[in-house]
């Protein structure tokens, strides 16, 4: 399969690349265009590295994972860059999951003020989120990605080819994600996938395709309608936070030690679909349906913590929220979400209480 979908926008065009055994080829077309090309890779990505030969091409290995995303982990790999005579004519390509793609779009974009830049995301969490829409930041002690850039990549290849080093516990993570997209954008899909989780899980090909495409088109119409996150209305690229103001603050608590990402966001999601029904928004009946949905394929559903003053603490610092209040992505059924706005954060703390 090969699909190449396009984001048009006034000031960017990014091409995303969807094709199977292709990394190796993707970087030699790309050196063979640019004078000097650092790659930033995933120490734990097993990958054929015949492009390594090509003399333009500079390797950086880095362990990946929250940690990377700080001060020290934004020094670090700016200054390799600079001590290897990295210049505007410069092309930088990470090749990792979410945390490295999320560090090197973050360099790339300050670096010299802006390196043209390529991402190849190697775990399903970060092929169909992270990798699409050109967020890219580090987080501080108060939570996060509270500092970043929105900074789109040149082009991201989608290769599925490397999923099948992922374990379940990975593959579930970026699940989490997938039925995210369905619950706030489209009912048909989210039917599709109760029908085909379980395919999906244990990575069979064209299920697998057409659950990455399906998701990286939803997440492209919020991009596409709200590049900067700046509206409060169906349409913001907010609606794609479903389950992260929760499953953010629950990660920056543990200091993302307990549980990754798609684990967190699971949690974020049930407690906020409970939230959604608790406001009189989505139907018992559906709420249920989700949870069933959830505790099927064993994705997280709760955690005690959610009960403790301390996390709404963490959950004000979420970026979407303003005057000392807090504003929910939510869903009013499955396959539609709304902007919920100035929640106190009592009521919230009360809500948590009763769900």
């Amino acid at each position: 399969m090969k699909t190449k979908l396009v984001i048009n926008n006034k000031k960017l065009k990014t091409s995303i690349l969807i094709k199977k055994n292709y990394i190796s080829k993707f970087i030699e077309v790309i050196s063979k265009k640019n004078e000097r090309v650092f790659c930033i890779l995933d120490s734990k990505i097993k990958i054929d590295l015949e492009f390594s030969k090509q003399k333009n091409i500079k390797i950086f290995t880095i362990q990946s994972g929250e940690n990377i995303k700080t001060f020290n982990g934004y020094k670090n790999l700016s200054d390799k860059l600079i001590k290897n005579n990295a210049n505007r004519k410069s092309v930088v390509i990470a090749i990792g999951g979410g945390t490295l793609g999320d560090l090197v779009g973050f360099v790339a974009s300050t670096l010299l003020r802006g390196l043209e830049f390529y991402l190849i995301p190697t775990t399903l969490l970060s092929q169909v989120d992270s990798s699409i829409g050109g967020k890219n930041g580090i987080n501080t002690i108060y939570g996060k990605n509270l500092i970043g850039t929105f900074y789109q990549p040149k082009k991201v290849l989608i290769d599925i080819s490397v999923l099948n080093t992922l374990s379940k516990k990975e593959i579930k993570s970026g699940y989490a994600e997938i039925i995210k997209h369905a619950l706030i954008k489209d009912y048909s899909f989210f039917c599709w996938l109760e029908e085909n989780t379980n395919k999906l899980l244990n990575l069979d090909k064209s299920i697998l395709e057409k659950a990455i495409y399906k998701s990286i088109m939803i997440k492209l119409f919020y991009v596409k309608n709200d590049e900067k996150e700046s509206l409060i209305n169906s349409k913001s690229r907010a609606m794609l936070n479903f389950g992260h103001t929760i499953g953010h603050a629950i990660e920056s608590h543990y200091k993302y030690k307990k549980f990754n990402h798609g684990e967190a966001i699971s949690i974020g999601m049930i407690a906020e679909a409970k939230i959604s029904n608790y406001l009189g928004l989505l139907s018992s009946n559906e709420l249920r349906r989700i949870i069933s949905h959830f505790k099927k394929y064993r994705l997280k559903v709760n955690d005690n913590i959610l009960k403790n003053k301390i996390i709404i603490k963490k959950i004000i610092k979420d970026k979407k929220n303003f005057q000392n209040t807090i504003n929910f992505s939510l869903i009013d059924k499955i396959g539609s979400s709304i902007f919920y706005k100035k929640l106190d954060k009592s009521k919230v703390y009360n809500i948590l209480q009763n769900i």
